[in-house]
Formats: structure tokens, sequence, C-alpha cells
């Protein structure tokens, strides 16, 4: 490997792959609430930019050949991530979501580690966060 690629590396995340159940609830989901445009779709998948990062919504029942051998999880063996966008008011971020659909789970609340924060799930099961620190 040359010092030129891996000075590079880790880079940013290009791509992040979620695997939902119903690819059209997810779809309108991420559609309205994130308010932001399908960048490429499929029967099998929904794909949106979140800044210079992918967010790749893809039917449960194709992940297994996506991730062989490792195995899918069912979306009710719980959260084992969470998604963090940065926002200027949570609070204000809080009242938009829920006028878009999402239901605030969690917050908002100022966290011990200085930031103060809210949670809410999409479709799927996936947590999201939005955060100021």
């Amino acid at each position: 490997m040359s010092e030129q690629t891996h000075a590079g590396w880790p880079g940013a995340i290009y791509a992040i792959t979620l695997f939902v159940e119903d690819l059209e609830a997810a779809r309108a989901f991420y559609a309205e609430v994130f308010q932001l445009p399908v960048v490429f779709a499929d029967e099998a998948s929904a794909v949106f930019r979140f800044g210079d990062t992918l967010v790749n919504l893809l039917r449960a029942t194709q992940a297994p050949e996506a991730v062989a051998p490792i195995a899918v999880a069912p979306p009710d063996v719980g959260v084992r991530s969470v998604f963090t966008l940065e926002v200027d008011d949570v609070d204000a971020a809080c009242e938009r979501l829920q006028a878009r659909g999402a239901e605030i789970l969690a917050g908002p609340v100022d966290r011990p580690w200085g930031i103060r924060a809210a949670i809410f799930r999409d479709p799927g099961g996936h947590a999201w966060e939005i955060a100021k620190g």
C-alpha cells in the first residue's frame, strides 16, 4: 500500500446500508422526515444523500446476499447503532420532525457530556439522533 493511499485511510463514510422490511414506508419516511430526494431507486432499494454520505435502504429480503456469511438480525432484537445528525436547535428540529411524522422517543435532553439531543426511529427500527454540542 502506498504512503499516499494509507495516509487517506480511513476517509469519510461513503455509504451506509440499512435493512428495511417495508421499503415503501421507509422511502416515504426518509423523503418526508428528512426532506431529501431519492438519488437512486430500484425494486430492492432507495438511496438518499446525507451530505457526502449515501444512505441505502435495502429490502431485508435482499440483505442475506449482501452480507453473507454474516446473519441478518430481525428488527425486533433491539437497536445496535445510532446515527447522529447535527442541528442548530434540537427543540426546533424536534418540532419539525414531529410535524413531518417522526415520533420523538427520547428528549430533547441535556446529556452529561455536553450536548442536547433527541432520538427517533425510522420505520425499519433504526435509531436517529439529532444533537447540538
